[in-house]
């Protein structure tokens, strides 16, 4: 066997053909019956909703398939657009939709066949795949002529049944239009959906197109709007010609409706018309979903096994062997009306992706991406086909949701162990949310650095507060505030449940004002009247703090970390409440004491920095003279794209900062580790608090507070409202762009 490429065989009419051999199946010789079960006959909206939802995935695929000519189609826009990892589940998700449609469309056979010859349905159904898998063997020259001489003829009798029908239409069987509103109109759309699976087939082929920028276009939207019309024309007929009953029960409504226009003779024509369109569409089945397998492998996510191409007969040989193996299993094992719900699950979440894809290759502004045609409309044409098509999953019960689900967990499983270790790639969308990530950040750290506001900083000294901790925190205090800053210190003091407060009224004692004097010699000279030194006595402490936030509208909390002699819960966990409470940003000196500062280590892995950390950084280093490192440890895998961008994004930073400053970017296998390694000869290390608010740490510290303790010198621990606030699936986005 040799490898080399497939030839371009197909001209525009075998594309449509091809593509109309895919859609003229099942979805009007099975599913209409079941269909108009859901919705009634409102069933005739629910072929044009679905085709309507289609076409914006039809759009993008046309333009995308316009730039990357090649086999693959879907999976290939995924791949190149988001990366491999959901390159391999939009693959694996078509790959299969394809199958069960053409699993689907066989055993859909039977239930014609028996209509004049008494035969057993699925070993029937078997023998027609197998020998669908030999046509495919044999080449795509004569698949594509096969194809066009079935679906011409499929055509020919369906255009005689719409004519005949259409004249003896009885419009009382409309009425009521949609029996069971408009959940039944959405969850037939999502049922029929399938009917429209052959607009990916154009594209799995492109590598064997002629003229791929005039033909792939041309092709999928000619055979898009012409099932549109075909099946309206057919279904109004089916339902307007058939009693409402026993079409719900049928799985050959055409074959149903035909003895009623044209007798016995008109039901045997349209039965044997079903076996040459669900026979075409198998086909077309097979020979689609057999080319990912073929483009997956030639991208590293799946044995080059796959990408053989015969010598002889031109095709992947051991890819359709593939297809047909899991053709044949699904054939013999799954029921149709399953078959259908699943096929069409899976196809619109691919859909979903490819809507994506062509959002990610316009926003990223590929260089190399210059498609003959473009979509119109964009990108609301593609958002409105992505909330579509979710909402339609959603319509169409369990089944239908757990098995999208379910082949997004297979693909990415089958990366993690496959693919991941053998691609060293990424989408074009990823590299463009990692800069519009780095864009964000950094104007967050130009505003937060050089916006003239003032900061009301407020150090609580809380009853567990040691004098050397204490003397700690007002000298960070002294460097955390600028010329119009303000700092409020405050004593708390906490007395029993059971005392009450009005009784407590009394002059400053000793302890007063030998905490007032210690404050006022440490920060006096630097803030003068901007400093206000307080005691405050109550039941909670921590309470006092938050009123005390709230009364005098503090920016920033400056504490410590607690030691209490008393189980208390973990201050990371306090910050997190206190942020809730007051709104104000909490900043954590870690235990281990502070001394001279002459290098301030800003530290991350998981994306950018918090234009908080960024700030402090910069006032303790303009106070005390030092110099900022600026560190990101990433993964061993990392690309030179993810580190050009980090060293693009460090080097902005060290613009805006008012001290001098160097990057630090390492590759680890076990970031943590590299962490305390790269805390070696910083005096200062400042963490971003990676607890979200949604997220429980049951009891334990989170990960900046534990990692603090393992540092090799003092730590701030940062929870910034900005972070705080972030929607978990924000944070999710910036962590897969790191």
């Amino acid at each position: 066997m040799s490898r080399r490429r497939l030839e371009r065989d197909l001209g525009l009419y075998a594309v449509i053909t091809i593509s109309v051999g895919a859609m003229i199946g099942s979805g009007i010789f099975v599913l209409p019956g079941l269909a108009a079960k859901i919705a009634g006959p409102g069933v005739i909206l629910a072929y044009l909703l679905a085709g309507l939802i289609v076409l914006p995935a039809a759009l993008s695929q046309s333009e995308m398939a316009t730039a990357m000519p090649e086999a693959g189609g879907t999976y290939l826009y995924v791949d190149r657009a988001l990366g491999p990892m959901l390159g391999t589940v939009a693959g694996i998700g078509v790959w299969f939709s394809l199958i069960l449609k053409s699993a689907f469309a066989l055993v859909g056979l039977g239930a014609y066949l028996i209509l004049f010859l008494d035969l057993p349905t699925k070993p029937v159904a078997l023998a027609l795949a197998l020998a669908v898998l030999g046509v495919n063997a044999l080449g795509v020259k004569q698949t594509g002529r096969l194809q066009a001489i079935i679906v011409t003829s499929v055509l020919a009798v369906l255009l005689l049944f719409v004519f005949r029908g259409a004249a003896v239409v009885d419009v009382a069987r409309y009425q009521p239009f949609l029996t069971h509103g408009l959940g039944g109109l959405l969850a037939a759309t999502g049922f029929v959906f399938v009917s429209y699976a052959g607009v990916t087939k154009i594209a799995s082929v492109a590598e064997e197109v002629r003229a791929p920028g005039r033909t792939i276009p041309a092709g999928i939207l000619i055979s898009i709007f012409l099932m549109m019309v075909v099946y309206t024309a057919l279904i109004y007929v089916v339902v307007g010609t058939t009693t409402a009953e026993p079409l719900h029960r049928s799985l050959t409504p055409m074959a149903l409706a035909a003895q009623t226009i044209l007798g016995r003779v008109g039901e045997v024509a349209v039965a044997l018309t079903a076996v040459l369109a669900l026979t075409s569409m198998a086909n077309a089945g097979v020979l689609s979903s057999s080319r990912y397998p073929f483009a997956m492998s030639r991208g590293q996510l799946a044995p080059s096994l796959f990408q053989r191409v015969h010598p002889r007969f031109g095709t992947p040989v051991a890819s359709i062997a593939l297809t047909g193996v899991v053709l044949v299993a699904l054939i013999a094992f799954v029921p149709v009306v399953d078959l259908a719900k699943l096929a069409s699950a899976f196809q619109i979440l691919v859909l979903c992706f490819v809507n994506l894809a062509l959002i990610a290759f316009r926003e990223g502004h590929v260089a190399n991406y210059r498609p003959t045609f473009r979509s119109p409309g964009y990108p609301w044409v593609q958002l409105g086909g992505i909330v579509a098509g979710l909402l339609l999953i959603t319509q169409m019960g369990w089944l239908s949701v757990l098995g999208a689900l379910g082949i997004v967990v297979v693909g990415l499983l089958w990366f993690r162990a496959y693919g991941r270790p053998r691609t060293e790639r990424e989408g074009v969308a990823l590299a463009a949310l990692r800069r519009s990530t780095d864009t964000a950040a950094v104007g967050h750290a130009r505003r937060a650095l050089h916006t003239p506001t003032s900061v009301h900083l407020l150090v609580p000294v809380h009853p567990h507060l040691s004098l050397a901790r204490e003397r700690e925190l007002l000298r960070l205090a002294a460097m955390l505030t600028r010329d119009a800053d303000r700092l409020r210190v405050v004593r708390f003091e906490q007395v029993p449940e059971q005392v009450e407060l009005a009784s407590l009224a009394r002059e400053a004692t000793a302890e007063d004002l030998a905490f007032e004097e210690r404050v006022r010699a440490a920060l006096a000279d630097v803030l003068g009247d901007r400093l206000r030194v307080d005691e405050v006595v109550g039941h909670d402490w921590k309470e006092g703090i938050a009123l005390q936030v709230r009364e005098h509208r503090i920016d920033r909390v400056l504490t410590d970390e607690i030691r209490a002699p008393t189980p208390l819960r973990p201050w990371s966990r306090d910050a997190g409440w206190l942020m809730d409470r007051s709104g104000a940003d909490v900043v954590v000196l870690g235990a281990k004491p502070l001394g001279d500062v002459r290098e301030v280590l800003v530290m991350g892995t998981g994306g950018p920095f918090d234009a908080l950390k960024i700030d402090l950084a910069s006032r303790i280093a303009v106070a005390q003279g030092a110099r900022i490192r600026f560190m990101h440890v990433v993964s061993e895998r990392a690309l030179p794209e993810q580190l050009a961008t980090l060293r693009s994004y460090h080097d902005q930073l060290a613009s805006l900062c008012g001290a001098p400053s160097v990057s630090d970017i390492r590759r680890a296998a076990d970031p943590r580790r590299e962490l305390v390694e790269g805390s070696r000869g910083a005096d200062l290390a400042v963490l971003g608090a990676t607890v979200h608010r949604y997220v429980g740490t049951r009891g334990a510290r989170d990960l900046a507070h534990r990692l603090a303790a393992e540092l090799e010198c003092p730590a701030l621990i940062v929870h910034a409202q900005l972070s705080h606030r972030r929607t978990l699936l924000g944070t999710l986005l910036e962590r897969i762009a790191y």
